[in-house]
């Protein structure tokens, strides 16, 4: 009961930190200031260069902790560590930037979403100066007024939450959300509606992903993992050789690449939020093209020496081989990572750094649910004579499994390219109206 217990509160604790600790972290930065916003932008890179630091300490040095010393070490060390890190966060208390609350983002999304269904059948008028806007609204602190957007004519559907009716609007002086909103809060709406195809999209790579801790570590179980004579390589720890390409990655875009692209692209961070998210996408393409030539390659192996049908005898090709699929897609995961960090907590509606979190977080989740999906459909439809997905690995066709992912991949890549085309950034869309960027509201030290 007690470990259960502990398994729980780990769970709730790691899921409340993802969804705030990269948020909190932009907060600290004043998006309207472009030193700040490229300081930003290196945040997010050494944010996850530590967190994949971390990753490799757990299946490195923690395992072997745990294998040698026992579990009660490998735990201890964690919680150690945890307590150390609480001590160090809340020693900067002081100088933290606060954004003050703005209610929930879910709220007012739903509120839009309500308000513009009750006057479904009310006219647009032809000016949008006419919509109810911040400057409508009565009484309040001006200093918690959001940032006034400019109007939009996408989604336009959602504009007649702004219609102030003055059949339901007589003489009430608090204005009701649900019956109300401003355009403002429209606009922020359809910001979010317009990140969502670029959302989508990225749901592929996760799935991409999911195999480098299924089926490619079953591809090492079968083949030659020593090193010298007495030393084994497990299975599992050739997520090292991913972590590690991360590791590689983080530095190298960050010294050489961000210069190079900064110079050529003429953009102060390097490469814009969707070209790294573009990048991570291409790096999986290649990443299941290596994986289903490498299969071939160990099923080649497996016929030759005659152990087709010895799904646990040691196929003399070294695990090495696979260290091309890990490096593409532990590449493509530092762009990917970083790309959509940066692009959900720039473009988000101020006030919804969390929800845009979630956004992101919510791509892993859902890649690998579509992983799950795809094998249980391959099952079904591949059958039991000539599986892709067998028991037998040396009786399936993994590298077919592979070879669909990377059509897949490829396709949704084409839609990446469409939906990032057709969207415009946030700054630029207020440049064009001669819009400065504000800070996310009022800010101060506690």
């Amino acid at each position: 009961m007690v470990l259960y217990i502990a398994l729980y509160l780990t769970a709730l604790g790691t899921g409340g930190l993802k969804s705030s600790v990269s948020g909190f972290g932009s907060d600290q930065f004043d998006e309207s200031n472009e030193e700040e916003k490229t300081q930003m932008a290196n945040f997010f890179n050494w944010f996850f260069f530590f967190i994949s630091i971390g990753s490799l300490g757990a299946v490195t040095v923690l395992v072997y902790i745990q294998d040698n010393l026992g579990r009660k070490w490998g735990y201890g060390i964690c919680a150690c560590a945890i307590l150390i890190g609480l001590v160090l966060f809340l020693s900067g208390t002081h100088r933290y930037r606060f954004k003050n609350l703005v209610g929930s983002p879910l709220t007012q999304i739903a509120a839009v979403f309500v308000a513009a269904w009750r006057k479904r059948y009310l006219e647009l008028p032809p000016d949008a100066a006419a919509l109810f806007n911040v400057d409508d609204e009565i009484g309040g602190d001006e200093k918690k007024k959001k940032q006034r957007l400019p109007h939009s004519k996408q989604f336009r559907f959602l504009d007649k939450a702004a219609i102030n009716d003055p059949e339901t609007s007589s003489g009430i002086e608090v204005v009701n959300k649900w019956y109300l909103s401003t355009l403002t809060d429209v606009e922020e709406v359809k910001m979010v509606i317009r990140m969502l195809p670029i959302w989508a999209t990225n749901i592929m790579f996760w799935t991409v992903y999911a195999q480098m801790t299924t089926f490619s570590v079953s591809q090492a179980t079968t083949m030659d993992r020593h090193i010298g004579k007495s030393f084994q390589i497990p299975a599992a720890s050739l997520t090292a050789f991913f972590v590690g390409s991360i590791l590689l990655t983080v530095p190298v875009y960050d010294q050489i690449i961000v210069p190079i692209t900064k110079r050529a692209l003429k953009n102060p961070q390097g490469l814009t939020p969707l070209q790294r998210i573009g990048v991570g996408l291409v790096l999986s393409i290649f990443a299941m093209a290596a994986a289903a030539l490498i299969e071939v390659k160990r099923l080649k192996a497996a016929r030759s020496n005659g152990l087709v049908d010895n799904p646990t005898a040691e196929i003399p090709l070294s695990v090495f081989w696979l260290v091309p699929q890990f490096f593409f897609v532990g590449s493509g995961e530092a762009f990917m990572y970083i790309g959509q960090l940066d692009f959900f907590l720039m473009e988000c509606p101020k006030g919804m750094k969390t929800m845009s979190t979630g956004l992101f977080l919510s791509t892993l989740s859902l890649g690998f649910f579509f992983s799950s999906f795809l094998v249980s459909v391959v099952h079904k439809v591949t059958g039991n004579r000539r599986p892709w997905l067998a028991d037998n690995m040396n009786r399936g066709k993994l590298y077919d499994f592979y070879w669909l992912l990377a059509l897949l991949s490829a396709l949704n890549l084409v839609l990446f390219w469409v939906s990032a085309t057709w969207y415009v950034y946030k700054e630029k869309r207020l440049a064009e109206e001669g819009i400065e960027l504000e800070e996310a509201g009022p800010s101060g030290h506690a």
